[in-house]
């Protein structure tokens, strides 16, 4: 396992953001796209995930989670959106392999929550 230091880490701007909605794009057969508000300071940004195998858009709308919002945005999909952002998760063994499309995978994400409501665009520290 590769080692940061802490200013390394200290980088990563994580905010706690309400997913306003989810789609799945026409075109995508792994990602979703989210609308999450991430506050006054930050506004809406779109987000892609890779979790459309595991959940549903109705699943994830109106749930606030933690978004990596300071990574240089991403081409996805034909369509010439943008992810602003990266949704964090944990990764849980699945009981046996699945196949998506050629691919074998072996993990589900397993999304992160916070206790309490939050102000939309609290930092995680």
């Amino acid at each position: 396992m590769d080692k940061v230091n802490f200013a390394d880490f200290q980088k990563l701007d994580i905010r706690i953001g309400t997913v306003v909605s989810a789609e799945v794009p026409e075109w995508s057969h792994w990602v979703m796209k989210l609308t999450v508000d991430l506050g006054e300071e930050i506004g809406e940004r779109t987000i892609f995930a890779g979790i459309m195998h595991f959940y549903k858009p109705e699943d994830i709308q109106g749930k606030q989670l933690p978004f990596i919002v300071n990574l240089e945005p991403k081409k996805m999909g034909p369509e010439g959106d943008y992810s602003q952002g990266m949704m964090m998760a944990a990764t849980q063994a699945l009981e046996k392999p699945m196949m998506i499309g050629e691919e074998e995978v072996l993990e589900k994400p397993v999304l992160l929550s916070v206790l309490e409501k939050v102000p939309d665009g609290t930092k995680v520290r």
